[in-house]
């Protein structure tokens, strides 16, 4: 039997625009009614007196693009010198200690982590698929299932995007760490993912034009979603240049695999032809803007991508930092850097960027997000869409939603940092597969 449960938010992005005194209510997970003043909307009378929550209410916000082991490199990689590639050695090495049971006591640290940070979906590119030494665990998809079971215990919503790993780099045979992402071929991944089925629950990503060669990107084709590293590094826009004659963004286009069903990541380093082929195809981009920075990967052309008709989203990635304001200031700041003027996005396009156009309306998820607007942070910033995005950060928030159900509470915060390092500490003591 359902009930309903009313909440009067002091403050609410609503309809595009912050509101007072907005009373929503909330039945079987979605929203069932708003009301506020001078909003024309469904009113009700709510079922019993309503919670009143205090400070900024907005949709939940969507980390559309996680690795969630990468939690455990924070703090270290920084420690010295080097480049992306130098990195990526040191992310090899923990994803060879990691084994079903401790990727799921990670990943359901990371995810706490991320709802306390008002991240209530994720997208988990998730290739870490086999034993070290490539063979099926006895449940084919057992480190997919851990990542799963851990969103359901930390309250995200996830959408697990399997993704497809098979060389080293354009044809090469995988090497090290690697060997436990790979499924052989295209097809057979397909099979061990169940995407040869009508009934899959997960979705589809091909890591990078490097790890998939040309003659197997067809398998992909009609899939939706679709997610995949682009262009994040030079040197594998120079390798496809040298393989197949094309950036890797044509080489996209060509085999079909651009338009609104797929979500490219980084697209940093792009031609002019690059943005017009994914502006007029409508193709999803996804930046990063605190691994971008953390990798010195480069700065993308995310308002340019915007304007020629991506829809752009962010996502944590390495989770050098989890934050979705942090990720949201810095899509308009490395915008500042890379052109020396200000004001390339307004609060109120960060933050449909933030919730992948989320509402707080009728019929939607209650997937809510509060904020504190008089922390030393947000005070006196106006308790607007512009606190939220130019002001606040992650401990701002003070209570998180998800399908009606609150998830997070500051009171977790303890907790939630106990769980992180209990269980990195384990990892990174002792390993095991």
């Amino acid at each position: 039997m359902s009930s309903a449960t009313a909440y009067l938010l002091e403050r609410a992005w609503v309809d595009g625009a912050v509101r007072d005194d907005v009373l929503v209510t909330v039945e079987d997970g979605v929203i069932a009614a708003v009301d506020s003043p001078g909003l024309v909307t469904v009113a009700s009378q709510p079922p019993r007196p309503p919670s009143v929550v205090p400070g900024l209410t907005i949709p939940g916000l969507v980390n559309d693009h996680s690795h969630a082991f990468h939690r455990a490199l924070r703090g270290r990689t920084q420690r010295e010198r080097g480049t992306f590639w130098t990195w990526r050695e040191q992310m090899y090495a923990v994803a060879g200690r990691l084994h079903p049971e401790s990727y799921f006591g990670l990943a359901r640290a990371a995810y706490r982590e991320m709802v306390a940070a008002g991240y209530t979906h994720v997208g988990e590119f998730h290739y870490l698929h086999h034993r070290p030494d490539g063979s099926q665990y006895a449940e084919a998809n057992a480190m997919g299932e851990a990542l799963r079971a851990a969103a359901a215990e930390a309250g995200i919503r996830i959408t697990l995007l399997d993704t497809c790993y098979l060389s080293s780099g354009f044809g090469a045979p995988p090497e090290g760490a690697q060997i436990r992402f790979s499924d052989g071929t295209a097809r057979q991944w397909a099979t061990r993912a169940g995407l040869d089925r009508l009934d899959h629950r997960v979705g589809a990503a091909i890591h990078s034009v490097r790890a998939v060669p040309r003659d197997q990107l067809h398998v992909f084709r009609g899939r939706d979603p679709l997610h995949v590293h682009l262009s994040e590094q030079p040197r594998e826009n120079d390798e496809c240049l040298e393989a197949y004659g094309v950036t890797p963004t044509r080489l996209l286009h060509d085999e079909g695999l651009l338009g609104p069903g797929t979500t490219v990541v980084h697209a940093t380093h792009l031609t002019d032809e690059d943005i017009d082929l994914l502006g007029t195809s409508r193709t999803n981009v996804c930046i990063t803007p605190t691994t971008e920075r953390d990798l010195a990967d480069g700065i993308g052309p995310a308002r340019r991508l915007h304007d020629a008709g991506c829809r752009v989203s962010i996502g944590s990635d390495s989770h050098a930092v989890v934050d979705p304001f942090e990720e949201l200031r810095g899509l308009e700041m490395d915008e500042r850097l890379a052109t020396r003027e200000r004001g390339h996005w307004t609060g109120a396009e960060l933050l449909d960027v933030g919730t992948r156009g989320g509402r707080l309306e009728v019929g939607a998820p209650a997937d809510l997000v509060t904020i504190d607007t008089r922390s030393p942070r947000t005070a006196g910033t106006g308790a607007d869409e512009h606190t939220a995005v130019f002001a606040a950060t992650a401990a701002d928030v003070t209570q998180v939603m998800v399908d009606g159900r609150i998830v997070y509470t500051q009171a977790d915060d303890e907790q939630i940092g106990r769980e992180l390092d209990e269980t990195i500490g384990a990892l990174w003591r002792g390993g095991g597969t």
